[in-house]
């Protein structure tokens, strides 16, 4: 460890104060290091020639994780266990006597650069609004009960996608800030305040990302305790208080290095990473699909026939078998709504995918409509659809398409009970008034 030279005199650490900091020392590290067992198919699991907006993501999303799938407390009590036991091995080791103002200094360090990297992480893809997009035509033809809480309030924020900005601005003035010394203590303050909503909101809306609010809570407490006592003192006792006066002096070739360092983190979690999610705000929204769906079709469709082996089966708000209306969306996703129950898929964490199989986020947390990605057969005219839902993967209708003219669409083929089916798609000229913002009129 690389001693930091300071206008200040070492402090005195009582033996008590020891094992507190060498616990927190070890806890703070092994959470603030990429320990993951997810590691490996994230940093080589990309072309870091051709690297994207969702894998330098994913890099910053990396935190302590022994279990697989989604974030769990249980990982913090496998840090916890883990730091106990270096903790006692330390204390009893030849290591156990060390300048401990100089590894406080280096915690803060690495936590504050820790915690920069995750906030920003999550800033940039709420600056171009890609976290909350806004509501797909399936959406905005689905009942609004039929959605979860936290479905409700990710649309509620993708219709207004100027506040979203916003709320990624105050991220990334916050992550901008923990990189330099003097002002980290602002950063932090500013996170905690962000970040606690964020983390309350998750709780109020059963959100999945409520571990990792708590992980970067926990890092902007720590940041911020280094001037508590003497924001407490300014402002809540109104008392005369002294600056932090810590200034550290860098021997020999260790400011070249650390210059050189944080330059190539800022450079590449900030201004490479910033690139990259303005380009894919523009080219590759993560949340939708992009293959491109039917030409011309997009939009939503009333059931004027529909047929099950060779059987007419007239419009019912009951009938668990026959369609009420369809959703073609621009790109390759084909909703159907009726009355049959749908199980729920709510993967309601973060995951950015180049793969659009992985891209769920149209159907996740919605009930009332199958969602159905597809294939088109141009030459044959015939659409191959596959069940989005996890829970109905093997759920595959097998479709011939034919237009007879700009507003109809006709299907037939083989459902996924492998029964004949012919449908007769008509399109409604659907106005949305939230598409068409305050000052236009709607003619009804």
């Amino acid at each position: 460890m690389s001693k930091i030279l300071t206008n200040q005199p070492s402090s005195e650490w009582s033996e008590k104060e020891k094992i507190i900091f060498r616990f927190f020392f070890l806890f703070f590290i092994i959470q603030a290091l990429p320990l993951s067992i997810d590691f490996f198919s994230v940093v080589f699991g990309f072309n870091w020639l051709h690297i994207s907006y969702g894998d330098i993501f994913n890099i910053t999303r990396l935190s302590a994780k022994f279990i697989p799938g989604q974030d769990s407390f249980i990982n913090w009590i496998i840090v916890a266990v883990l730091a106990a036991i270096g903790t006692a091995v330390w204390g009893n080791s030849k290591y156990k006597e060390q300048n401990y103002d100089t590894l406080y200094y280096w915690l803060r360090v690495i936590v504050r650069y820790r915690l920069a990297i995750g906030i920003i992480g999550y800033g940039f893809i709420k600056f171009f609004p890609l976290q909350a997009p806004f509501p797909s035509i399936s959406n905005l033809n689905t009942n609004y009960g039929d959605f979860t809480d936290w479905k409700i309030f990710s649309m509620s924020l993708g219709v207004v996608p100027n506040y979203e900005s916003f709320l990624g601005a105050i991220e990334l003035l916050a992550g901008v800030l923990l990189f330099f010394r003097r002002t980290a203590t602002i950063g932090a303050l500013i996170i905690l305040v962000f970040t606690g909503n964020v983390f309350i909101s998750n709780l109020a809306y059963g959100g999945g990302e409520y571990v990792y609010s708590i992980y970067l809570l926990g890092f902007a407490l720590f940041i911020l305790s280094f001037d508590a006592v003497r924001i407490y003192n300014l402002i809540s006792l109104e008392r005369p208080t002294e600056p932090n006066k810590l200034k550290p002096h860098w021997a020999g070739q260790q400011n070249t290095t650390r210059l050189i360092v944080k330059s190539l983190i800022i450079l590449f979690f900030f201004v490479i990473y910033g690139f990259k999610t303005y380009s894919g705000f523009h080219h590759n929204p993560y949340q939708f699909p992009r293959t491109p769906g039917l030409v011309g079709a997009s939009g939503i469709y009333n059931v004027s026939e529909f047929r099950i082996n060779s059987k007419d089966l007239p419009y019912s708000a009951t009938d668990p078998v026959r369609w009420k209306d369809v959703v073609f969306e621009k790109w390759a996703t084909i909703s159907v709504r009726s009355n049959r129950p749908v199980l729920i898929d709510s993967t309601n964490y973060e995951q950015l995918s180049d793969n659009d199989q992985n891209r769920n986020y149209e159907l996740d947390g919605s009930a009332g409509r199958h969602y159905y990605s597809y294939t088109i057969d141009t030459l044959n005219h015939t659409l191959s659809l596959q069940n989005k839902n996890s829970h109905y993967k093997g759920e595959k209708l097998e479709l011939k398409y034919s237009r007879p003219d700009s507003s109809t669409i006709i299907l037939s083929g083989l459902d996924q009970q492998r029964d004949s089916i012919y449908v007769v798609l008509n399109k409604i000229d659907k106005k949305y008034p939230i598409t068409l913002g305050r000052r236009r009129v709607l003619k009804l």
